[in-house]
């Protein structure tokens, strides 16, 4: 399984960017898939999830401005980023819950490469 982001780049305080991550390779099902971040200097956080159902979950910091969205038939994760702010400034990452066949009792994690987001103020 393979998880491959984009669209990070570099955007003015206020703006907007868009973050696409498709999940592809051999598997049976995809459970939760997630945003993470990274800063310079911090740890790892959760941004949002999604389960295969469509329940959410935001971090307390995006609640408001970021909405997270995934196409089931694609294998595709979405997160759309509005009013940014330099402290959104991050490597974004996105992780999927992944069934390898039915068979399996508890998903397995996989990682993508991650994005950069920059914020310039």
């Amino acid at each position: 399984v393979q998880l491959q982001a984009s669209g990070g780049g570099l955007v003015q305080a206020g703006g907007s960017l868009r973050l696409s991550c498709a999940a592809s390779g051999r598997f049976f099902s995809i459970d939760v898939m997630g945003w993470y971040r990274q800063a310079p200097g911090k740890q790892r956080e959760l941004v949002t999830h999604i389960t295969s159902r469509g329940r959410t979950n935001y971090a307390d910091s995006v609640k408001g401005r970021f909405t997270i969205s995934r196409d089931n038939a694609k294998n595709t994760v979405y997160l759309q980023m509005n009013s940014l702010k330099p402290e959104d400034t991050a490597v974004y990452y996105c992780k999927a819950e992944v069934y390898g066949d039915d068979s399996d009792s508890f998903p397995r994690d996989y990682w993508g490469m991650g994005t950069q987001v920059t914020v310039s103020s």
